[in-house]
């Protein structure tokens, strides 16, 4: 039987291999790290005595090949969020709170609606998201959004850098059309905002990996991908630093790594160039904030952070496109999101918490109109060898959402092949 040879075990690489073990493919899993998730993973932090996530990630009831991957692995109820889609917000600078509320159907009555829109933003403001539908291939997301008043800075900008995690003035405008055609389009039922309600990888890998062991898969870590040998048009040989393995006639291989670790063993190629950096600051507070739900998110404008996100008693913010506050010290990235934090649950003068700031130096690509044009797709010329990776074509920004659902596309094309 065919046997597919996966390399990384991110979400790409998980969510290939479920993909592939529920299909009946004998599955090996190569990670070069001793974990798996990549960025999607969860650790005990020993300054907060507490587990947190190496970032914060949000997801929307319509991502529905995040959705698709939690069911099939049995966490579907890992996650946790308002019961209605309605995103909370705060301008930091005057203090003013609204809520973004999307009604049910796809008819968008509710930008009619004051009370269910930013304040100060018109309803024909909302509309100037059908830009996006045709948006030439160099348009940003500033070229198509900037001009629509207070609507923009206070739902079209956090958006999109969140997104995108790139300033908008140099974001593509395609893919953001993507995420509202999936989500706010369909409707509330398809954009209730999700958070992991005990972690990320309680929800996204441990599950993944139970999942995988049921199946017969073999996981291997410690396993650092040096290069590859080609004969006849297809992979011959995976080349580990530990190891090496054959690649028979029959087999295949997906190669589910970051731009520069895929430039590094098969340099033919052409890759998004440039990355973001993200920032997260996770603060444990004295206790869980009065009068919120466990599991929280709100919107932050004219501060330092564009989200934070709350669960029980760790309160974190997450600060996207954030290469220049990447340079700076901890403390000082501490101090300056703990005044946002305070002000969003109305702590008062408090003295920063016990804190620990995560830096995400090259989080993702960066997302600019040149670099979408350099996505590879999942096919390669090599008649065996299939790309996955939230930086794939996949149309979609690079998200959790895309990930795993570049992964799913991975395992179709060696179903199909």
């Amino acid at each position: 039987m065919t046997r597919v040879h996966i390399v990384g075990a991110g979400l790409a690489g998980l969510s290939a291999a479920v993909r592939l073990a529920a299909a009946g493919r004998r599955v090996t899993v190569y990670e070069s790290s001793g974990h798996a998730g990549g960025r999607c993973r969860s650790f005990h932090d020993s300054v907060l005595d507490a587990q947190i996530d190496n970032g914060n990630h949000l997801l929307l009831t319509g991502n529905r090949s995040a959705m698709a991957y939690l069911a099939q692995i049995g966490a579907a109820d890992t996650l946790a969020g308002p019961r209605d889609a309605a995103f909370p917000f705060i301008d930091l600078q005057s203090g003013a709170r609204w809520t973004v509320r999307p009604n049910a159907g796809r008819l968008p009555w509710w930008i009619l609606c004051p009370g269910r829109r930013p304040p100060g933003s018109r309803a024909v403001d909302f509309l100037a998201a059908l830009r996006l539908r045709n948006a030439a291939a160099d348009a940003t997301v500033r070229d198509l959004l900037g001009n629509t008043g207070a609507l923009y800075p206070a739902f079209w900008e956090p958006l999109a850098v969140a997104a995108l995690n790139t300033p908008a003035d140099c974001a593509a405008a395609a893919p953001l059309w993507h995420v509202l055609t999936e989500t706010f389009a369909l409707g509330a039922a398809s954009c209730r905002p999700l958070i992991a309600r005990d972690g990320l990888s309680a929800s996204f890998v441990d599950p993944a990996l139970a999942f995988l062991a049921r199946t017969g898969a073999d996981i291997r870590f410690a396993h650092r991908l040096r290069d590859m040998a080609r004969r006849d048009g297809r992979i011959s040989h995976l080349d580990f630093a530990e190891s090496g393995v054959v690649v028979q006639p029959s087999d295949a291989v997906i190669l589910a790594l970051p731009p520069a670790g895929l430039t590094s063993v098969f340099p033919d190629i052409p890759v998004p160039d440039g990355s973001h950096a993200i920032v997260n600051v996770h603060f444990r507070l004295d206790a869980p904030p009065a009068g919120k739900d466990p599991a929280t998110l709100m919107g932050l404008v004219g501060g330092v952070a564009q989200w934070l996100f709350v669960r029980g008693d760790i309160a974190s913010v997450t600060i996207s496109a954030a290469d220049r506050l990447a340079d700076d010290s901890a403390e000082r990235i501490a101090a300056m999101t703990w005044q946002d934090v305070s002000r969003a649950l109305g702590l008062g003068e408090t003295p920063v918490p016990r804190c620990r700031v995560v830096k995400e130096r090259r989080a993702t690509f960066s997302q600019t109109p040149a670099a979408m044009r350099l996505r590879p797709g999942t096919v390669t010329k090599l008649a065996n060898l299939f790309l996955a990776g939230d930086w794939t074509g996949t149309g979609l920004p690079a998200t959790i959402e895309s990930a795993i659902r570049s992964g799913h596309d991975a395992a179709e094309a060696v179903l199909k092949a």
